[in-house]
């Protein structure tokens, strides 16, 4: 049997609501929430609000941090839903680095849905610019748990909680 979640990674391109959804289901399970825009150096949001997509030399530094806060969550809590694109498959195995206590969890939205979404949204560093690269970047999970990303952000929690409870 695999134990219980302690972490719900919850990953998608930017715009896919990670933010939102991570918020709602964290307080759903009484847990805290963690947004990985937060943890990026001021040089990446920097490049990300000049529409530049990051490499994955800027991300190496921004990858540990959140892998070592997931280490942290896991091992001594608080239980943490954390948003991350996490689009490679390569950072996703960093991340989790292996640990069964780790949900990873993809809010799949289609790209037209994405660049409405973002085109409308005001104040964050990823515009629309981005989304091409988002897309690009995306190595669809096999392992991870799908959710639809389109349906309403009540019936996600509700999902989600489901899925983290067993």
């Amino acid at each position: 049997m695999t134990p219980s979640p302690r972490v719900v990674l919850l990953i998608g391109v930017a715009g896919s609501g990670k933010t939102t959804v991570g918020k709602a289901l964290a307080d759903a399970l009484g847990w805290a929430f963690e947004d990985a825009d937060d943890h990026h150096s001021v040089a990446a949001r920097t490049k990300m609000r000049r529409g530049e997509g990051l490499t994955d030399r800027d991300r190496a530094p921004w990858l540990d941090r959140l892998a070592a806060l997931i280490r942290r969550r896991v091992d001594e809590g608080p239980p943490t839903v954390l948003a991350c694109s996490a689009l490679k498959e390569s950072y996703r195995d960093r991340l989790t680095d292996g640990q069964p206590r780790v949900l990873v969890a993809w809010l799949d939205v289609p790209r037209e849905v994405i660049e409405a979404r973002v085109a409308e949204r005001r104040g964050h560093y990823a515009g629309p610019s981005l989304v091409a690269s988002q897309f690009a970047a995306l190595e669809p999970p096999a392992e991870a748990f799908r959710l639809d990303g389109t349906a309403e952000v009540g019936a996600l929690v509700e999902r989600l909680r489901r899925r983290v409870a067993g």
